[in-house]
């Protein structure tokens, strides 16, 4: 092993145990193999958000029937915003569209387990991302309803009148 090699491999380590230390274990483990990565062709739902940092995560979300199928994500960001994104998307499998608006920044955070204080808001960023698909889904894909005719709640004439005694 030449000297350059040694020296390549000394930092390599040194990368790799910082990253374990500000990552925790799962977080480096998705940090050096990411999951669930890249942009989704013909996905049912997508969005993109950019965050206050800059760094900007999209979503992809594919439905079959209620719940999510296929997730997927891409950022131009951080080590920490693609880490937030693969665990957002690894949440959002196999959710319904009730449970799935209940992710935040936080969900994600809980299932990483922890981010350097300063990157926390990727984890916001991800949840922000994934809710707005999911908003994007249920305006494409729910109908409006409307009242019975004859029901309290339906008017017969524009506007709302209610007369009074």
């Amino acid at each position: 092993m030449t000297d350059l090699d040694a020296f390549i491999e000394n930092l390599q380590e040194q990368i790799d145990n910082e990253a374990r230390q500000a990552y925790g274990e799962k977080g480096f483990e998705r940090w050096r193999n990411p999951r669930f990565q890249g942009r989704m062709e013909k996905p049912d739902a997508v969005a993109r958000v950019t965050g206050s940092c800059g760094d900007t995560m999209e979503m992809y979300l594919r439905f079959e029937g209620d719940r999510v199928a296929e997730a997927s994500y891409f950022t131009d960001g951080c080590a920490s915003s693609s880490i937030c994104g693969s665990f957002a998307a690894e949440l959002a499998i196999g959710m319904d569209p009730d449970t799935l608006a209940d992710i935040d920044g936080d969900a994600v955070l809980r299932k990483i387990g922890r981010l350097p204080e300063q990157e926390l808001h990727c984890a916001d960023l991800a949840a922000a991302a994934l809710q707005e698909a999911l908003s994007s889904y249920m305006k494409r894909h729910t109908k409006p309803f409307h009242f019975p005719r004859g029901s309290a709640t339906h008017h017969r004439t524009p506007g709302f009148s209610q007369e009074r005694e």
